[in-house]
């Protein structure tokens, strides 16, 4: 028996997923040598820490310690 509901746990695992993927890409760049551009490893960076700001909000939002996101991930806060 889940301890939560479907949609969370489905939020969770994209989140999960996506961050995933980013890190490899990351982690071939930065261990493995994989050659890129300056602009292509800024949007590279970028991209690794909206995955990753999805990712904890969906994880808080799985452990019941945020029922909505006070803004969307990735959102500007200065806007």
């Amino acid at each position: 028996m889940p301890f939560v509901d479907e949609a969370a746990q489905s939020a969770y695992r994209e989140a999960w997923d996506a961050w995933h993927r980013q890190l490899e890409h990351l982690h071939r760049v930065f261990l493995d040598g994989e050659a890129i551009g300056p602009d292509q490893l800024k949007g590279l960076l970028n991209r690794e820490s909206r995955a990753k700001e999805r990712y904890d909000s969906a994880r808080l939002r799985l452990l019941g310690l945020q029922s909505e996101s006070p803004r969307a991930p990735g959102e500007n806060p200065f806007r």
